[in-house]
């Protein structure tokens, strides 16, 4: 078997061109995130007005389906054209199907909000799949450590403006929720402006070349290397017990936002300003909390955080199941999740051999992730005998906490590993560099 060719080292840039370059990175991370949260709003409001928040694991596993699809063609696509080719034409491709979409949503039908919603799935997936895929082929490894941060604080600041704008548009101007779709395309249209000209401009490396991980990362085999490795074995655990966790918050959250806004337009504004929130949150966390506790306290401690902060909202959910506590259950998942956690996630990596280490993220990252979601979907399923409708989509907290539980556990187990992993064999552990900020 032919080994993949290993990529090229780009040029190193000057200390103020870098920075150039890290500013143009962030700003289109900025677009790529602003368009995501014009269509996360619209996608989930339209669909619980077309089919209700029930309808909400059988689209997840549709979903889950469709994106495994997306990215084996997505991966064979890139292999074929190189990655910048295939950012323009995908950049020109979204953009023609928001369209199109928009097209549809002028005589609204139960199948076209559910081929939005899992468009929109594909939709951020692949626009931020591509976008790493030019970053990392565009910085050396020093300089991403870096850099990274400047260029993810660009796509956590389109979390907060993507949504704030989308809200802003609903509640003052005539547009309305279909009308997002339109907005969004001129994003993409921005981003695939500013990616013309950051290939121009000889910002973006063309070295037609197959990096390590791409080269493994749609093998599922990979699966195998994790379970005959018990540290990676922990970190997959770990990792995707949250992923099977995700589903049955956002599906408690999705029905208190169904029972609190029955219209429309108000809901898709209050899921909007909900997302930003969720962005600004996030990024607080990153700047203050995760260098304080990551550099302080730990791994563990920064691991913890997220499944105690949700099992204690989780907690405050099921004793009053309405829309605040609703909203802080969502924030403790997915807040944290992009913050804290992705970064002591990153920091488990660091001890394991790199061709490994691509293999079990490639895998993790792209085939658990998705099979993990759908199989919290299908747990909802299962309990729906439960009739887990109003107040009593609280039920679920139960799975939940049960869910943290196991979650913790596994992170203390695996803690001990990790602590093995990076001690010296003649001295104390040293602490672990922290690395650049991770992204979402």
């Amino acid at each position: 078997m032919s080994k993949a060719p290993l990529r090229s080292s780009p040029p190193r840039l000057p200390a103020q061109g870098a920075f150039l370059r890290s500013l143009v990175f962030a700003l289109d991370f900025f677009l790529i995130i602003t368009a995501l949260y014009q269509l996360k709003p619209a996608s989930r409001s339209l669909l619980i007005e077309a089919l209700g928040a029930d309808s909400l694991p059988y689209v997840w596993l549709g979903s889950a389906v469709a994106l495994l699809a997306a990215i084996a063609v997505y991966r064979t696509v890139l292999e074929r054209y190189g990655r910048v080719r295939v950012v323009l034409a995908s950049c020109l491709f979204f953009a023609a199907a928001l369209i199109a979409f928009r097209l549809l949503a002028a005589a609204p039908a139960p199948w076209v909000a559910v081929a939005f919603y899992i468009f929109v799935d594909i939709f951020g997936v692949v626009l931020v799949e591509q976008f790493w895929s030019l970053a990392d082929g565009s910085y050396r490894t020093e300089e991403g450590r870096r850099w990274y941060g400047l260029v993810g604080t660009g796509g956590l600041a389109g979390g907060v403006a993507g949504g704030v704008l989308a809200a802003l548009l609903i509640r003052h101007t005539p547009l309305q929720t279909p009308d997002l779709m339109g907005v969004a395309a001129a994003f993409v249209g921005l981003v695939l402006g500013l990616t013309w000209a950051m290939d121009r401009g000889g910002l973006l490396q063309r070295t037609g070349e197959i990096a390590p991980h791409e080269a493994v990362a749609a093998k599922v085999g990979a699966w195998r290397l994790i379970a005959g490795n018990r540290y990676l074995a922990l970190i997959a655990v770990a990792l995707l017990l949250a992923q099977a966790i995700s589903p049955l918050i956002e599906y408690q959250f999705l029905h208190i936002i169904e029972a609190a806004y029955p219209e429309r337009e108000a809901r898709t504004a209050a899921l909007s300003l909900f997302f930003s929130i969720l962005g600004g949150v996030s990024i607080a966390v990153n700047l203050v909390l995760t260098p304080l506790i990551l550099n302080y306290l730990g791994v563990l401690a920064g691991l913890l955080v997220q499944p105690l902060a949700l099992a204690l909202s989780t907690g405050g959910f099921m004793l009053q199941p309405t829309l605040i506590p609703a909203a802080i259950m969502k924030i403790s998942d997915r807040g944290l999740s992009y913050s804290i956690h992705r970064a002591a996630k990153e920091l488990l990596y660091i001890p394991v051999e790199p061709m490994l280490m691509y293999q079990a993220k490639a895998w993790i990252d792209m085939f658990g992730y998705r099979l993990f979601k759908a199989l919290g979907s299908l747990v909802i399923i299962g309990l729906g005998q439960w009739s887990l409708t109003g107040s009593g989509v609280a039920d679920l907290g139960w799975v939940a906490l049960g869910g943290c539980a196991l979650w913790a556990w596994v992170l203390v187990t695996l803690n001990r590993e990790y602590r093995a992993l990076t001690r010296p064999p003649d001295g104390p552990r040293r602490p672990e560099p922290l690395p650049g900020t991770p992204l979402p």
